[in-house]
Formats: C-alpha cells, sequence, structure tokens
C-alpha cells in the first residue's frame, strides 16, 4: 500500500488531473467557472476569500520552490539546509494558519448562509472542506519540523525534496520516505488527493488565470440616481 500511494498514485492523480480536466473544458465549458455566491451574501466574503486564496496560492509556490529547486542552488546561495527548513516552517505556518482561516469560514459561510446554501453543490463543499483538512494536517507538521530543526536535523526534509523530485522527473522512489515521520504522509496523501478531485469541483477556474486584469483599462461604474 506505501508503495501504491507513494508510487503509483501520484501518476494517477495528475492523470486524471490533466485529462478530467481537459475533457471537462471541452464538454462542460459552461461549468467552467468558480460559480461565485457573493451577490446572494457579500456579509465578510472579501475578508475569508481573501484570507483563502492568500493562503493557498503562498502554500502552493513555497512547497513548488521549496521542494522542486535543486538542492545546490540553495546551498550556492549560501541558504543552509537548516535555514531552508525554518524558512518552510515559517512561512509554513503564516500561510497555512491563512489558508485554514479562510476555507473554515468559507465552509461555514457555505453551511450556514440559506441563500448560499441553496444554490451550492455538494462537491464545492466537500472540496472546501478538505482543503481546510488538508491545511490543518499541513500545519500538525510544523512541530514535528521545528523538532528536527532544533535538534540540527533536516534530513526529513530533504528527504521530502528528492521523493517530489523523483516524481517530477518520472523516475518516482517511495523508499525515500521510509524514515519519513507519517504525518508527512498523511498530509501528501490528502494533497495528492485534491489533484485527483480538482477536475470535477470548481477549482478549475485556477486554468483560468486572469493575466489581463493587470493591463485592462479601469472599468468605471456609476450608480443609478432615481429622482422623485
Amino acid at each position: 500500500m506505501h508503495d501504491f500511494i507513494f508510487g503509483a498514485y501520484p501518476y494517477l492523480a495528475g492523470t486524471i488531473f490533466l485529462i478530467g480536466s481537459w475533457a471537462r473544458f471541452d464538454r462542460e465549458q459552461y461549468t467552467w467557472k468558480a460559480d461565485s455566491s457573493q451577490l446572494l451574501d457579500n456579509k465578510n466574503m472579501r475578508l475569508y476569500s481573501n484570507l483563502f486564496h492568500i493562503g493557498i496560492l503562498g502554500i502552493f509556490f513555497g512547497h513548488f520552490f521549496g521542494l522542486l529547486t535543486p538542492h545546490s542552488w540553495f546551498l550556492a546561495f549560501g541558504i543552509s539546509d537548516l535555514t531552508h527548513q525554518y524558512i518552510a516552517i515559517y512561512l509554513g505556518f503564516i500561510f497555512g494558519v491563512a489558508c485554514l482561516a479562510g476555507a473554515v469560514l468559507l465552509a461555514w459561510r457555505r453551511l450556514n448562509s440559506e441563500r448560499v446554501h441553496a444554490v451550492s453543490r455538494g462537491r464545492d463543499t466537500f472540496v472546501i472542506i478538505w482543503l481546510a483538512v488538508t491545511a490543518a494536517i499541513g500545519l500538525s507538521t510544523i512541530p514535528v519540523s521545528s523538532g528536527h530543526a532544533s535538534a540540527g536535523d533536516a534530513q526529513q526534509m530533504i528527504a521530502l525534496s528528492e521523493y517530489v523530485k523523483s516524481v517530477a522527473t518520472l523516475s518516482v522512489d517511495p523508499r525515500l520516505l521510509d524514515n519519513v515521520d507519517a504525518i508527512y504522509k498523511v498530509h501528501m496523501f490528502f494533497g495528492m488527493t485534491v489533484v485527483l478531485i480538482f477536475p470535477f469541483t470548481r477549482l478549475v477556474h485556477v486554468w483560468s488565470i486572469p493575466f489581463s486584469y493587470l493591463t485592462r483599462a479601469y472599468q468605471i461604474v456609476r450608480a443609478k440616481r432615481i429622482t422623485t
């Protein structure tokens, strides 16, 4: 089971992620959206949404660059393994708390706002709860990482990084995780499952990154005044 989860499951999830996203875009373009419910209930939406999006984007890019950047590059820039680990701990805590808080608040809103709940699909409620649980498990790895760092041991972080690189280079080696604490493996399973279910949820809107927002002209909005 260990070899399946960390040997085959990453590619199973990745294949479904790519083919499922393509199939949904090809067959169900009218569902290719975030299904914003802000018009139905705008209370605190800006806070909840910003917390979640800032947190999850920080986590994504932190994992991407932190785990896939060649080990030698960090050393070349004078960043030791322990410094790298402490950077991951501090940034992971900041963005992880933001993501978890935002996800919990959005899930609470979706379940408790009568108008939002009425138009919510089960899979969208499920995915925001799954993301909250994934973030919570990720935060629970921080005390373990801090313990290793305080003991001057960065070997598990290096093992995790080497494993992710082995997946990315299509030469996966589950044995690299043999001595890694179980909490990291649970977090990785939940993270890979997010990739697996991605095409079937509102997360597909991530593909449609609105780069044009950075260069488009200002939109002028005028209020309609009714005189009597």
